[in-house]
Parts: structure tokens; C-alpha cells; sequence
């Protein structure tokens, strides 16, 4: 994977994959390394982030190298009318890998096509998320022991939520079971059901979920996301469809972990922090592990 950009979770295989995941294991016991020291690493983030920046910027921190960039757009030359394009053949003069994201589809594979450097796509639109990805299979993998033979839950916004797009994709090569659980506003999109489908991947859709997630081993709750909404009525209908109580939490297996990609709004109440069963801010610190382990197998350091 030596210098190839990170656009898509398929642009990694199952073998890459699971490099990532145990070189995020071993980042997690010994952090502080020198890997990428003389190294410039590019954070254009052209859309807001907390997470998947601050992480970014601390892996890089992290295995000894520099970071140069923005974390709003409005500070970058696009406010002058200067094109991506253009941002990109610049910026790639400056640096020896680049993370991005943008709002726009599709962005982050463009990029890719005009830089002379490495692209890892941090998120581009309603598209695709894969660090988001790594980090959530390494995740798993903690928790269950296995990526193998497992029932996943996603649940909220499955139309827009570029991080169960990926998730799903990269769960594909390890034998899953999928529950997708939204209101028809949100339903999983149907090119990727026909994936699944082409795949061999059984799946189920419902729009409650009380009652069934005693059968999870992960439950992927998401956030509806008023950013991507045009119309303001139509959020406000499906804003507050699914929340997670502790008490639901009741009849559910030992081994379930409960996953978000954060940031949360209300769809998992406050009390269910305190119960084992949640994960999702262990799920963030591991985004440092495992983008760390990307920055080095794309630069070619380990």
C-alpha cells in the first residue's frame, strides 16, 4: 500500500485491512515513535471536524512529524475562488502526504487524480469515511475478539452516514450479519443493499428497534446530520426518531459494544455512558492508533 492514496475503504484489502489493525495494536502499547520524523504531513479540512483533526494531527504528533494546514476554509485561498484543483498541485509541493476533507462527493478521489502526494480522504460529503472505518474495525476487534461472524446494528442515518457506508464495505470480507434501523427518510441506499446483495450478505430493515437489539454484538447508533438536510421540516421530523436508554440495555448480549463516530446530539442518552457496554469514547482514542498505523503503511515506515 507504500505511497498509494486512501480514498475508498475498497482501495484497501482484506490483508491491508488487517495490517492496520494490528499495527494500530501495537501503536496503542508504544505511542511515541519517530517514524515520520522529517516528514510534513498536509490537514486540509474544508468541511468542520473535531475527532477525526484532533486525531490526525496527534497521530502525527505522535510519530514525530510536522503538521501544516487549515481547519476552516473560510482561513484558505478557496474564499479568493481559488479551485481545488489548484489547492491541491499547491499544496502537494509542501508536503509528502495529505489528509482532507470537503463536503463535496467524490472530492477526495479528484484530489487524489491531481496530487503528487499520498491523499487520505477524511471524509468527502455523504460519501465515504474509511479511517473512520480502521479505527471502527480495530474497535471491534478489541471488543470481540474477531471481526469474524458477527450481527451488526446500524441504526439513525444510514443515507447520509458516510461511516457505515464504509463499515458495511469493509465488514463484507469477514462473514457479517447486517440489521439496518431507520425511518424511510433514511434508509440504507439501495446501491448499496444491491451490494450486499451481490455479495452474498444478508440483511434486515426495520424502523424499530427496542425490541431487537437483544441479538447485537455491535450497535452502530449514528447521528441525523441537520447539515444534510435541505429542508429544515424534514430534519425536524426525523431528528429525534431513535434514542438509546440504559434501561434498553437490559436483555441485551454480555458481549455487545455500543459504536458512534461521534460528535452525539440526544440519540444516545447521557445515562447510558456509565454502562460497560458503551465504547464510543474508547472508540475515539483508538482513531489515533489506527491512523497512525495509515500514515506509516502509506508512507511505507513499518
Amino acid at each position: 500500500m507504500k505511497d498509494l492514496s486512501l480514498v475508498s475503504i475498497n482501495d484497501f484489502s482484506k490483508e491491508e485491512i488487517l495490517k492496520v489493525v494490528e499495527l494500530a495494536a501495537r501503536f496503542e502499547k508504544e505511542p511515541n515513535q519517530d517514524l515520520l520524523k522529517g516528514k510534513v504531513v498536509a490537514s486540509l479540512f474544508f468541511e468542520p471536524s473535531t475527532r477525526t483533526r484532533l486525531s490526525f494531527e496527534t497521530a502525527i504528533n505522535r510519530l514525530g512529524g510536522r503538521v501544516i494546514g487549515f481547519s476552516d476554509a473560510s482561513s484558505s485561498s478557496t474564499t479568493k475562488g481559488e479551485t481545488l484543483n489548484d489547492t491541491i498541485k499547491m499544496v502537494s509541493n509542501y508536503a509528502d502526504l495529505i489528509v482532507m476533507r470537503h463536503p463535496l462527493e467524490g472530492s477526495a478521489r479528484y484530489a487524489s487524480e491531481q496530487s503528487s502526494v499520498p491523499i487520505i480522504n477524511a471524509g468527502d460529503g455523504a460519501n465515504q469515511h474509511p479511517t473512520q472505518t480502521l479505527l471502527d474495525l480495530y474497535s471491534i476487534q478489541k471488543t470481540q475478539g474477531t471481526l469474524e461472524d458477527l450481527n451488526i446494528f446500524m441504526v439513525g442515518d444510514l443515507k447520509y452516514g458516510r461511516t457505515v457506508h464504509s463499515l458495511l464495505q469493509a465488514m463484507s470480507h469477514f462473514n457479517p450479519k447486517f440489521n439496518f434501523i431507520a425511518p424511510d427518510e433514511l434508509k440504507m441506499p439501495d446501491e448499496y443493499k444491491i451490494w450486499l446483495d451481490s455479495k452474498g450478505i444478508p440483511y434486515y430493515e426495520h424502523s424499530e428497534f427496542t425490541d431487537i437489539i437483544s441479538k447485537a454484538d455491535i450497535l452502530y447508533m449514528t447521528r441525523v446530520q441537520q447539515e444534510r438536510f435541505v429542508d429544515p421540516m424534514e430534519y425536524e421530523k426525523v431528528k429525534n426518531i431513535y434514542i438509546l436508554r440504559n434501561s434498553m440495555l437490559d436483555n441485551t448480549k454480555d458481549n455487545l459494544r455500543i459504536l458512534h463516530p461521534l460528535p452525539r446530539v440526544n440519540e444516545i442518552n447521557t445515562d447510558v455512558d456509565s454502562n460497560p457496554k458503551a465504547y464510543y469514547f474508547e472508540q475515539a482514542e483508538n482513531g489515533v492508533y489506527a491512523r497512525m498505523a495509515i500514515i506509516a503503511s502509506i508512507l511505507g515506515l513499518v
